[in-house]
């Protein structure tokens, strides 16, 4: 029971906010430009108010964190996957292999994210694949070197002992054994990514190297509000904000739980 309230608030907030970004934009249909109705301030036709080309923020803000959370659960399904591949090798080779492997693993992590990001999608400006591999290619070694550290554990039991004394070769272990032993720490890594690549796209888009803003994440609305904010128009920062903010919360806060109730918390 305990564990179930430590789900509900972020649960409930989270079911909000995925609504919001699915049901909202299908309601508004096609953003259109209207520029009689620019920079207006929050008011019953338009709740979030409107941004320099008129389009109605509380639509405009839906569609971009329904992209943000895409290209963040894109992301982050990558990292992990790539991340347990690598983990799964270094585990079940040991030696030389897992020296080597873990050696490059903390190169890459040793690389300052940000500057990777931007290096990566430099090359490919406004390209939507860039961006997920630019914030993939950035988180991947940490999920590798906690589901090597929980294989390593797994590797020396008596179970996985008596497999290979009964002739399983290593790519049967690590499939039967290994993996399935890393996996429930592999979903808390998914989790836990999600809101990292939130914050990952939205300062590339901010910085104007992630999507384009015809193209509308979280991060672009808070680049393209950086201007209107100086005429006066807090809202059409506040809002993209706001929303950000609580898509962090509710998903850490769902990946907190499950790692307290994973350990008995």
């Amino acid at each position: 029971m305990r564990d179930a309230r430590r789900f509900l608030p972020p649960a409930v907030l989270l079911g909000v906010l995925v609504a919001y970004a699915v049901v909202v934009p299908l309601l508004a249909g096609p953003t259109t430009v209207d520029f009689a109705a620019t920079l207006r301030p929050p008011s019953p036709a338009h709740p979030f108010g409107t941004d320099h080309s008129g389009h109605d923020l509380f639509a405009w803000v839906a569609r971009g964190l329904r992209v943000s959370l895409v290209i963040a659960l894109g992301c982050a399904v990558v990292a992990v996957a790539v991340g347990v591949a690598v983990g799964a090798l270094a585990a079940s080779r040991g030696g030389l292999v897992d020296a080597v492997v873990m050696r490059v693993t903390d190169g890459v992590n040793a690389l300052p994210h940000l500057l990777l990001g931007i290096v990566v999608v430099a090359f490919f400006p406004g390209s939507l694949v860039a961006v997920m591999a630019s914030i993939a290619v950035t988180h991947w070694p940490q999920v590798a070197r906690v589901v090597r550290a929980e294989m390593l554990a797994v590797r020396s039991s008596a179970y996985v002992d008596a497999a290979y004394l009964a002739g399983a070769g290593r790519l049967q272990v690590a499939r039967e054994h290994l993996v399935p032993a890393a996996t429930p720490q592999a979903l808390v890594a998914l989790v836990m990514l999600v809101p990292h690549a939130v914050w990952h796209e939205a300062t590339l888009s901010f910085l104007g190297l992630g999507l384009p803003p015809d193209r509308a994440s979280l991060g672009t609305l808070l680049e393209v509000a950086r201007g209107d904010v100086l005429t006066g128009a807090w809202w059409t920062l506040a809002f993209p904000a706001a929303v950000l903010v609580l898509a962090t919360v509710a998903v850490s806060g769902l990946g907190r739980a499950w790692q307290g109730a994973g350990h008995g918390a």
